[in-house]
């Protein structure tokens, strides 16, 4: 390990690969509240937050388990469930008056129609205004699981998604 008097040890957060502050500083410069959109290997979870003296705050959030609660039995670790709970995240951030963040994806990588980029879709199509690219959002027949080919998921989906715009959470 390196010594000396002109050596100074990195955050923690960034020495173990979770954090990436330079991204971190661009993003509360833009004083907009952030979309933070993070995947796991159970499900996608988005939360809302907006900066604090005291620490980041979230103002509102939606998480796979909260598609379960609602009556989704299909996965929860695909596209389709990614989409649904941006669609529910942005909803409810439109109740807490939010209308307008900025996506945080951390240090996921932005690949095009990735599950990150469903969940943004989500968000816009509850009517958040979040800045973007057109041509990074996942075809439309993978957000709606007709590309499975089973008829079961794309009713359900158009159903949950008929839910969660009538619930206004």
């Amino acid at each position: 390990m390196a010594s000396g008097p002109r050596y100074s040890v990195q955050y923690r957060r960034r020495r173990i690969g979770k954090t990436n502050y330079r991204k971190r500083l661009a993003l509360l410069k833009s004083r907009k509240v952030r979309a933070v959109v993070r995947k796991s290997l159970s499900g996608t979870s988005v939360q809302f937050v907006d900066i604090d003296l005291g620490g980041d705050r979230v103002l509102a959030h939606a998480t796979y388990a909260d598609l379960r609660k609602m009556g989704w039995k299909h996965s929860l670790k695909d596209t389709t469930a990614s989409y649904l709970t941006g669609l529910l995240a942005g909803i409810r951030a439109r109740s807490s008056d939010i209308d307008e963040a900025v996506l945080d994806i951390g240090l996921n990588e932005p690949i095009k129609g990735s599950k990150v980029f469903a969940a943004l879709k989500g968000m816009l199509d509850s009517g958040l205004d979040i800045s973007h690219g057109e041509g990074m959002f996942p075809s439309d027949d993978r957000i709606d699981g007709s590309v499975k080919g089973d008829d079961g998921t794309i009713a359900a989906f158009e159903e949950m998604k008929k839910r969660i715009m009538e619930a206004r959470i």
